[in-house]
């Protein structure tokens, strides 16, 4: 099989990479973009540390393969950062909470808290760990990583800042 290349949107900019069909994204965002922040853990999506937001969505990129972004919006935990080099509130959250160990599974939770909080900026605790169960951490107990989303979704300012958009607590529910 021939290469392909692919045109897509990597953390608000306009890329194209020349692929194999099998290459998965994952591949792709380290070895072609050289952007780290998504692990390799278990290769078979079931472990989270490989997450990204595609079109706004949590997706393990070890499973998608590089030719189904074409035309498609993806973030990475790299691209989470306001302008200035700001870390995002969810990263602010997960330091100053205690959130973060390790720092294998941080990535993939941020980005999965971030989905959640675009979509619902008030969720329950229930609905916060239903966003996160795709992610897997063996450091923390999960306890102060519910603590930092909490914390941000009770943060009126991050509201302001116009970083989530409503949707209704029935249409996430079912989502999640």
């Amino acid at each position: 099989m021939m290469k392909r290349t692919v045109h897509f949107r990597l953390n608000g900019e306009s890329v194209e990479v020349e692929v194999e069909p099998w290459w998965s994204l994952l591949k792709v965002i380290r070895e072609e973009f050289d952007l780290t922040g998504a692990k390799e853990g278990c290769g078979y999506g079931e472990c989270g540390a490989c997450t990204v937001l595609l079109d706004g969505l949590p997706v393990n990129s070890c499973l998608v393969l590089a030719p189904q972004v074409q035309g498609r919006d993806i973030l990475t935990i790299e691209g989470l950062s306001q302008r200035g080099g700001y870390l995002h509130p969810l990263q602010k959250a997960f330091m100053e909470k205690g959130a973060i160990q390790c720092g294998f599974c941080t990535p993939g939770m941020i980005l999965a808290a971030k989905a959640l909080l675009d979509r619902v900026p008030k969720p329950t605790e229930e609905v916060i760990k239903k966003a996160i169960v795709g992610n897997l951490c063996r450091c923390t107990g999960y306890v102060k990583i519910i603590e930092a989303i909490k914390s941000v979704a009770e943060n009126e300012r991050t509201h302001e800042m116009g970083l989530s958009k409503n949707h209704s607590r029935k249409e996430i529910e079912n989502d999640y």
